[in-house]
């Protein structure tokens, strides 16, 4: 007999949630076939069968919270070799040279969770559905463009008539429904890191706004032969990761955590780019950011994004991290205070580019101006720096040549 159990979930990361039992108890499995689907913070994951056999027992129902090492299940191993079925008369008359041979039984397509709960939902047959992911794996947008294909640019531009005005159904007299749906392991561990992080954290964030200008024509002058050179768009999200890597080398105390009573300061950098995601935000860390390339940075966020999208994530993208970097201005934000994320120190938050006069050499001109917002732990940043830093990060942006002398 063989213990299924829950793996190790990486790092800070020590419990989970029975999403979904993906075969039932008496069901054939194979070594390295997915039994079930563990969610947790940070990410979705199949837990695979050590060996292989027929599902004994089954001791977590889904829905129920785990930690690493319990068991879920047992797998009876004694079931690992099974006789061969008797053959059919069709077959049997093929092995005696008789008539053509019978067809190998279909391959189990391989296929997301997701995308696997997508197909049955929609009637969708996996294996006629071409993947995009790695080893041709089947993902969630596979199936979904397979239920209702992307329009085409010469559809997206012809003119569609406007459909009927039908006004809403009136809500009932009476009626003050309501829904209940438990919370995620995801969102509520956001919920609890980010009351944690304001309850433990002397959280406090300074302000400041960037001309957009340079960098903005720096791109319009460069992104043709950017693209055909690397394959990937220039986007501003490089810009910033380096500004900050060279503002980070000037305040280090900012690229640090609290241990106890110490303060670790961390030599090397991590970038976190926080990624909304299906279920919650996640923060995909872009590895010794200082030593990549303006494409190889892009090449990261386009993969993480992508990733996030079809939930490939693995635990390894989300874990460690030295400072972070959000953008709510890719929704609209005009200006908010980004919450830390623990243990880092630092967090910058961009935002919308929106047009705004502004007084330049005496005179009031229209510029694409970006505020920026850095909140920072105010035990082992003070407010000096955090400005100081900030100001650093808004001269690299607003002459951007300052990255080739200082990054």
């Amino acid at each position: 007999m063989t213990n299924i159990v829950v793996p190790q979930l990486g790092e800070s990361v020590v419990e989970a949630r029975v999403a979904r039992w993906l075969k039932k108890e008496g069901e054939r499995v194979e070594v390295g076939e997915p039994v079930v689907e563990l969610e947790t913070e940070k990410i979705d994951l199949e837990v695979p069968a050590d060996k292989a056999g027929v599902i004994a027992s089954i001791s977590r129902q889904e829905g129920t919270d785990v930690k690493i090492g319990e068991l879920l299940g047992t797998i009876d191993d004694s079931a690992a070799t099974p006789e061969a079925p008797p053959a059919k008369p069709a077959a049997a008359k093929a092995a005696n040279g008789g008539g053509a041979p019978a067809a190998p039984a279909p391959l189990d397509t391989k296929a997301t969770p997701t995308a696997k709960r997508i197909a049955k939902e929609h009637d969708v047959k996996l294996d006629s559905v071409q993947g995009s992911g790695a080893a041709g794996r089947v993902m969630k947008q596979d199936v979904q463009n397979a239920i209702a294909p992307p329009v085409s640019p010469a559809a997206r531009t012809a003119p569609t008539p406007a459909p009927p005005s039908v006004p809403a159904a009136p809500r009932p007299a009476g009626d003050r429904g309501e829904t209940r749906q438990r919370m995620s392991k995801r969102r509520a561990t956001i919920a609890r890191r980010l009351v944690e992080a304001q309850r433990t954290a002397a959280m406090l964030t300074t302000f400041n706004e960037a001309d957009m200008t340079a960098l903005m024509a720096l791109r319009e002058r460069r992104k043709e032969d950017f693209k055909k050179q690397h394959g990937v768009g220039l986007g501003i999200a490089s810009f910033f990761v380096k500004a900050s890597v060279a503002a980070l080398r000037a305040f280090p105390q900012i690229n640090a955590e609290i241990q106890g009573d110490e303060i670790v300061t961390k030599h090397y950098y991590d970038i976190g780019m926080a990624v909304g995601a299906e279920g919650g935000l996640v923060v995909p860390v872009i590895r010794d950011a200082d030593t990549r390339s303006f494409a190889g940075i892009e090449l990261a966020i386009r993969d993480f994004a992508q990733r996030a999208k079809d939930g490939t994530l693995t635990l390894e993208d989300l874990t460690g991290g030295t400072f972070t970097i959000t953008n709510g201005g890719v929704f609209g934000s005009l200006l908010s205070t980004p919450i830390l994320n623990p243990p880092q120190v630092g967090i910058l938050g961009l935002h919308k580019i929106a047009d705004r006069a502004v007084a330049l050499n005496g005179q009031v001109v229209i510029r694409p101006m970006m505020y920026l917002a850095l909140s920072y732990d105010h035990r082992i940043v003070d407010g000096r720096e955090a400005v100081q830093f900030l100001v650093k990060v808004k001269e690299f942006i607003e002459d951007p040549s300052l990255l080739l002398i200082e990054s």
